[in-house]
């Protein structure tokens, strides 16, 4: 998107702009982008170019299967299209952060279905032509030939030029439909494709289960919390003021955090460890003052979790540390 909007005369830093996010960040394979912050680079995309016609469309046109990690690569080493689609559903959380995929089978027919009734409405349409055209591309490059779509169908209405959707897909696509759907001939389905490789897919599928259990880690009500607690180390907040930037009362921050298995004191209690060491670690701060920097009143509060967490007080875990890094000499 950012290429997009470079394109157009607008700089990176500017498609940016809100986000918090560097634009050397942007090509960091290690890197990881929010939802907020992605919704935040469409919004000032779709402020400076939104008049013109199929953006989402050449959007989706640039996402190409290598830039799905695992995922897409999972899909390559599949099987057939059948088992394609399987894998693509299993792991979609990795590839699509918005709206949900389904997929049908009937009459002949397989249909993708993009369901973006939770997608903020500003960017549905936007969205809803990226998503669809970047399984177009994929369909692409799993079949040397494509997989040609013989009906597209968007919910949102007709813009004034459709050539750029005619282009991508081949058909004119129905506007104001019920649904986002693609459609093509179910036959395409149990053809083999020629990359498979049940090594490399299984392999792949492992990759995804591990990407996927780490992120769910950080997601839900408890990553959003943790992302509050460590934004600033310095000040750190009590539970009823996380609540509050969460729009929600501490009662039901607490009942929320208690259906995902865990509480604002335990969150607080983990943020507070990876903090400690990492102060320990990397700076020359005392005991006193990464006790302060974690918000406790005194340094032997702090001490006596640190004991609790690594089995002895910070000055012993430092000095361990120190020790490990200097080389013996020879």
């Amino acid at each position: 998107m950012t290429q997009l909007a470079e394109e157009r005369g607008m700089p990176t830093a500017v498609c940016l702009s809100g986000t918090g996010i560097s634009p050397a960040a942007v090509i960091d394979p290690d890197s990881e982008v929010t939802a907020r912050q992605e919704l935040t680079v469409v919004r000032n995309l779709l402020a400076r170019f939104g008049s013109e016609p199929g953006l989402g469309i050449e959007a989706g046109s640039r996402y190409h299967i290598s830039l799905y990690g695992p995922w897409g690569l999972a899909l390559l080493a599949s099987h057939t299209l059948r088992d394609a689609v399987a894998v693509a559903l299993r792991y979609v959380g990795l590839a699509f952060a918005f709206g949900q995929i389904d997929f049908e089978e009937s009459g002949g027919e397989a249909r993708l279905i993009f369901d973006d009734h939770e997608v903020p409405e500003d960017v549905r349409a936007f969205l809803a032509e990226r998503v669809v055209t970047g399984i177009q591309m994929i369909g692409r490059e799993l079949y040397p030939t494509g997989v040609p779509f013989h009906r597209i169908a968007f919910r949102h209405q007709a813009p004034s030029d459709t050539s750029r959707h005619r282009e991508v897909f081949g058909v004119e696509p129905n506007f104001g439909a019920p649904a986002n759907v693609a459609v093509f001939d179910s036959s395409y389905l149990d053809v083999p494709l020629p990359q498979a490789n049940e090594w490399a897919r299984s392999t792949c599928e492992q990759l995804c289960r591990d990407l996927l259990a780490r992120r769910q880690a950080r997601t839900g009500v408890a990553g959003s919390v943790r992302d509050l607690l460590v934004r600033n180390p310095g000040e750190v907040p009590d539970q009823a003021a996380v609540a509050m930037e969460l729009f929600m009362s501490p009662r039901t921050l607490s009942r929320r955090l208690n259906e995902e298995g865990t509480s604002f004191r335990a969150l607080l209690d983990e943020v507070r460890q990876l903090l400690s060491e990492e102060l320990l670690d990397h700076t020359d701060m005392t005991t006193e003052q990464v006790a302060a920097r974690l918000g406790y009143a005194e340094a032997a509060s702090f001490i006596r979790a640190f004991r609790r967490w690594k089995g002895c007080p910070p000055q012993e875990y430092r000095a361990r540390g120190v020790r490990a890094r200097v080389p013996e000499a020879v």
